[in-house]
Order: structure tokens, then C-alpha cells, then sequence
């Protein structure tokens, strides 16, 4: 088990870059089966997600060489498997992203469902429908998702709700198909628009990805390429909302800042100075954070991945907030924690009220998905004393070498496993 240890009330201060977009990588990885030659894919953040597609490309057959820590060649062409199995799935949401890729490939997928968070149900019935408009018939038996096809042919899909995951997958599915598919209703997230990119690098067609339709006329093949992966902006957003929660001075560098308009409009509504660049953005924070109220929607609204970072910046503001989520139906796990460490914070249903309380104190805490373990360390960089913040394993999925970058920014932070604390014991 890994553990977070933060001795917190220290300000952040310095600069800090950011790295590739894990929501991008775990689509666009995935994306490569497609091809008929080596794709090179640059700005790869090192984090677990990404280690865990990379495996489960190899186990397909897929030859994965690393050219350095965020660069990696990826020769697809001798993949003869469309079974991706539960033990390589375990973990990992984005192994849905399978399905589309493989069915795209080879008009067949049998993928285990996706593991990953925990934050409510997490339903594939958009995925699935997009999958039998364009032809495919989808069983689900014995733990394992099933898709198959004679041939996909192009259609017209409207999904019910906004989803980034269908979006993914149909689009994945669809590069490839026999005439023309039309998406409405679709996600349009940058990580969307990053694939559509991606994919007509390899010759795909696919216009209006980050609008709310999305054309794709299909293509016989797609040849490989060497494309570098957006910026992550949930990454920039977590320590842009840890600059605000330590009254901080923090630039944070390689950014795009019109993915981070949504979470800059709140951050100065909390008090922050906010500076732009072309790519950079500097958050400052002299005062108590002033209460807001947020809410949560599909893009270009406030992103559900950084609504724990913002709650927990919210838990000290002055005054009371609410924050509603608009997405999933129980982001509010985490909240738990918070009450540990003194927050005053109550949850119906999709709404939390946070009435500020002058200083969080340190507890030993959990990190119970990816976004709460990084509220989870803002929560310890801001309390009196020192947090531990134990199941970690989680953030490591999202952020890379964040231990190390925070500790650049001067929080007192570090990383410890089961047997660093039992040697302790013994010493």
C-alpha cells in the first residue's frame, strides 16, 4: 500500500509544468490499433493508466518500445487478438476504449468491463448503442462485453446523454466504417478533439469534433504517425486550486488556456489573481478563499474532474457554497475525509453544502478515487499538522511524479510504502 505523509501550512510557491493529458492518452493509445503501421505518440504523462494500456497492447500482440519517459513507438501491425481479458482491464476505466478500437480492427471485441474509480454507476448503454447503429451485435455473457460485425456502416446516432465515453468509442469504431457517421449530442471535451486529431493524423476524416456533432466518413486504413498529446488540464487545475488552498504564488507552465476558462472563472471567484500567458497561467492567493457556488457539466461547463479540488479549497472559503454535480451520481465519497480533518460539509444526493471553517486539521485519510486522492492533498497541504493519506495507488492512475512535483512548489510531502512503515517500527 502506498502513502502520501503531508506536514501542511506551507504556502506553494514556484513554477510547475504540466504533462500530457491522461484522458487524451487513454484514448488516443487504444487509437493505435487501428493502423497499419508504427505510430510514435510524444508528451505520454508517466502514470500508472498509461503502464497498464501499454501492457495490455502487448498482450495483444502489439510491439511497445519507449523511446523516453513520455515518448513511445508502438508497431500495431502484428495484433491478432480482440479478447482483452478482466486481469488486463483491472483498474483501468479507460479499457473500454478497447471495444471501438478492436471492433473498428477487426469487426469483433471481447473486452472485460472497465475497473477504475468508483464514483457511481457507470453505465455503457450509449456505448452500445452507437455500436448496433453501425452494426454490430453486442452480447454481454459471463463477465466479458462482446461485439461483432460482418461490416460497420455509417448511421446516424444521437446520444441520450452527453458522454465522453461513447463519444470515444463510437468514433473509434467508426474511422473505418462504409460510409458516413454523424455523432449528435456528443462530447466535446479537449481529449475529443485531441483523437479527431490524432486520428486524422493516421488519415482518418472526422470534422466538428468540440462541437456537439461530429462528422466521420469512413476510410479503407489508416497509416501510423507521430503525434504529440495535449496538455492535461485537470492536472493544471488541481494545483492551480492547491496554489488558492495554501495562499500561494504558483505558475503553472505548458498549459492551453482556453481548456482552463471554466475552472479560472471560479478560482477568481473564490478571490485568486489569475494571470494568462500564451502558455502559462500564475494563481495567487493573499486572502481567505470568498465562498462560490459551483456546478459541474459536461464541457464547456466546470469539469466533474476537478469538483473534489474545488470542494475542498470551498471547506475554508468564507462563508457558505454549494457544489452540485451534474455528471456522475456519487462523486461525493470523498467527503467523508474532509469531516475527518473538520470540514463542515453536507451531502443530499447530487448537492453538497459547505459552510468554510477557519482551518482544516490533519487525520490520516483516505484517497478513495483518482480526483478525491488529489483533493485529499490539498486537504493536507492546508491542514494544521501532519496528514497521511493512505490508498494512494489511486492518484499515481492521473498525476504524474506528483510527490515531486509538489515538493518543488515547497510542500513539506512525501511518498511511503507498506515496508518503508514497518521498518520504521522496527527501527
Amino acid at each position: 500500500m502506498v502513502k502520501f505523509v503531508i506536514s501542511g501550512g506551507r504556502p506553494l510557491k514556484g513554477c510547475v509544468k504540466i504533462s500530457g493529458a491522461k484522458n487524451a492518452a487513454v484514448a488516443i493509445l487504444p487509437g493505435v490499433l487501428l493502423a497499419d503501421s508504427p505510430c510514435i505518440i510524444e508528451n505520454l504523462p508517466e502514470i500508472s493508466d498509461v503502464v497498464a494500456i501499454c501492457t495490455a497492447l502487448r498482450e495483444l500482440g502489439a510491439t511497445v518500445r519507449f523511446i523516453d519517459s513520455s515518448t513511445v513507438e508502438i508497431d500495431p501491425t502484428n495484433v491478432n487478438s480482440f479478447y482483452v481479458s478482466k486481469e488486463m482491464t483491472q483498474g483501468m476505466r479507460a479499457s473500454s476504449y478497447f471495444l471501438g478500437a478492436l471492433l473498428g480492427r477487426f469487426n469483433r471485441a471481447r473486452v472485460a468491463p472497465p475497473g477504475g474509480c468508483d464514483f457511481g454507476v457507470r453505465p455503457i448503454d450509449q456505448h452500445i448503442k452507437g455500436f448496433e447503429a453501425l452494426g454490430a451485435k453486442v452480447t454481454i455473457e459471463n463477465g466479458m462485453v462482446e461485439a461483432r460485425s460482418q461490416k460497420l456502416g455509417g448511421c446516424s446516432i444521437y446520444l441520450d446523454v452527453v458522454s465522453v465515453g461513447a463519444t470515444v468509442n463510437i468514433m473509434l469504431a467508426a474511422v473505418k466504417a462504409r460510409g458516413t457517421t454523424i455523432i449528435e449530442n456528443a462530447a466535446r471535451e479537449p481529449h475529443i478533439v485531441d483523437l479527431a486529431n490524432f486520428l486524422n493524423s493516421m488519415g482518418a476524416n472526422i470534422m466538428g469534433a468540440g462541437t456537439n456533432v461530429i462528422k466521420i466518413r469512413g476510410v479503407e486504413s489508416l497509416h501510423g504517425t507521430t503525434y504529440s498529446i495535449i496538455p492535461d488540464q485537470i492536472e493544471a487545475g488541481t494545483y492551480m486550486a492547491a496554489a488558492v488552498a495554501t495562499q500561494g504564488d504558483v505558475t503553472i507552465t505548458n498549459v492551453i488556456p482556453k481548456h482552463l476558462e471554466s475552472i479560472v472563472a471560479k478560482l477568481a471567484e473564490t478571490g485568486a489573481e489569475i494571470e494568462q500567458f500564451d502558455e502559462a497561467v500564475r494563481v495567487k492567493m493573499s486572502v481567505r478563499p470568498r465562498k462560490c457556488n459551483v456546478k459541474t457539466m459536461p464541457h464547456p461547463g466546470f469539469p466533474t474532474d476537478m469538483q473534489p479540488q474545488i470542494a475542498t479549497v470551498l471547506t475554508i472559503a468564507d462563508g457558505t457554497s454549494i457544489v452540485t454535480e451534474g455528471v456522475w451520481d456519487n462523486r461525493f465519497r470523498y467527503v467523508d475525509q474532509l469531516t475527518l480533518m473538520g470540514a463542515s460539509v453536507q451531502v443530499d444526493g447530487k448537492m453538497a453544502v459547505i459552510t468554510g471553517v477557519d482551518k482544516l486539521k490533519s487525520a490520516p485519510v483516505k484517497a478513495v478515487d483518482l480526483r478525491a486522492g488529489a483533493a485529499m492533498i490539498i486537504a493536507g497541504l492546508m491542514a494544521e499538522g501532519t496528514t497521511v493519506v493512505e490508498d494512494s495507488g489511486h492518484i499515481d492512475r492521473g498525476y504524474e511524479r506528483v510527490v515531486e512535483k509538489f515538493a518543488s512548489l515547497g510542500a513539506d510531502i512525501h511518498r511511503e510504502t507498506e515496508n518503508d512503515f514497518i521498518d520504521s517500527l522496527a527501527e
